[in-house]
């Protein structure tokens, strides 16, 4: 009696001719994936010329693994993308995973997506991902393939009412500074000792990531000649330490989103630095919100957004996931079954020694005692 063959599964690069579908499945997903991310993967992957990839040689040598979906007899069952995390590519992220509603098993088609990525992108000692804390599916899926919760995070919105009061202060920082390359130094710093140690070796970021690149610097360059009050990055100087106490990278699209980063022991920056922040909000665009984030190990800015009334609109996990990857062992030798003749047959000399007189280059001693009788 024949059992009927199981339908192959395949992973392949997202396709153009899969966007359509995505789309649509994103719509009736059983995952409740950020939907600004997806839709800047799909406007990102629309741009990019080819059949073979969406992704052109300019993306690098790595975005091949960028957008994956598996496939069963032409059906797409589900889709992910990863990216690189650092710039030395040890930690890699998971930017989104669709798990589609007609899938048979939503975990084993995502559990499969990611077990590709694992053994596909080998430099990857670290990966991470951002679940939100409903999506319990999701959590699952992670779970099971060996993430572990990093991080709680909370997503915070500041209406423009609050961002005009803010405004209206005038903010007390001296030093405050715009970023260059060549502050790459102190940034890493800054963001070494703001974190956790454990968030801190899964990140694995070193100074080069606080650099901007040439591609990344000439794309910058064309989005500030399109519009000019799009992107705005400082950071606060302690002239007797040495050291940036403070950053902010503020991003005005649909809405003000705002990346911000506080020396632990400079906690009373907060409301000089979104004092800053909003009059920077208002003079962009007065009718947008402030988007921002905090974690668990920020205690002071939650207390602090808290007090001036933001909302918040969204609360997520930090999820991460550490690979080691097996080394070649030597063969194992069992002691028990070794006899003792084999050892003592290993310390034998390999020839047998030839005996020979002691030579001494010293003259030879005149001793009469030999002559003599015992007594």
């Amino acid at each position: 009696m024949s059992t009927a063959e199981k339908p192959k599964i395949s992973v392949r690069a997202l396709q153009r001719r899969d966007l359509p579908e995505l789309k649509l499945a994103m719509e009736n997903s059983s995952t409740a994936i950020c939907l600004q991310q997806f839709e800047q993967s799909i406007r990102q992957a629309e741009q990019w010329p080819g059949t073979n990839g969406l992704f052109g040689q300019l993306a690098g040598n790595h975005q091949q693994h960028c957008l994956l979906v598996l496939e069963s007899e032409k059906q797409i069952l589900g889709a992910i993308q990863v990216k690189p995390f650092n710039r030395s590519h040890t930690t890699w992220q998971v930017v989104w995973a669709l798990l589609y509603p007609q899938a048979s098993s939503a975990l084993d088609c995502g559990s499969q997506l990611l077990r590709h990525c694992f053994e596909k992108i080998v430099e990857a000692s670290n990966w991470v991902s951002e679940i939100e804390i409903e999506d319990k599916v999701a959590l699952a899926m992670y779970r099971q393939n060996g993430f572990q919760p990093l991080a709680q995070l909370t997503y915070w919105e500041i209406s423009t009412e609050i961002l005009r009061e803010l405004s209206e202060r005038s903010p007390d920082l001296p030093n405050l500074l715009p970023v260059r390359n060549n502050d790459a130094q102190l940034l890493y710093q800054l963001d070494t000792v703001s974190m956790p140690p454990l968030l801190r070796q899964v990140f694995d970021r070193q100074v080069h990531d606080f650099r901007t690149g040439l591609f990344q610097k000439t794309l910058e360059r064309l989005a500030a000649q399109m519009n000019p009050a799009q992107y705005e990055s400082h950071y606060v100087f302690e002239s007797q330490r040495k050291a940036a106490i403070g950053f902010y990278r503020l991003e005005s699209a649909s809405s003000h989103q705002c990346d911000l980063t506080v020396h632990p022991a400079y906690t009373w920056l907060y409301p000089e630095l979104l004092a800053q922040i909003a009059g920077s909000c208002q003079r962009r665009n007065s009718h947008l919100p402030l988007q921002m984030v905090s974690a668990d190990y920020q205690p002071e800015r939650e207390e602090y957004l808290q007090r001036i009334g933001a909302q918040r609109t969204k609360h997520s996990l930090l999820m991460s996931r550490s690979v080691w990857h097996k080394v070649r062992e030597a063969k194992h030798i069992s002691l028990e079954g070794l006899q003792l003749s084999d050892v003592l047959s290993g310390l034998q000399p390999s020839r047998s020694p030839i005996p020979s007189r002691w030579e001494s280059n010293d003259p030879p001693v005149n001793d009469d005692r030999q002559d003599r009788p015992f007594k």
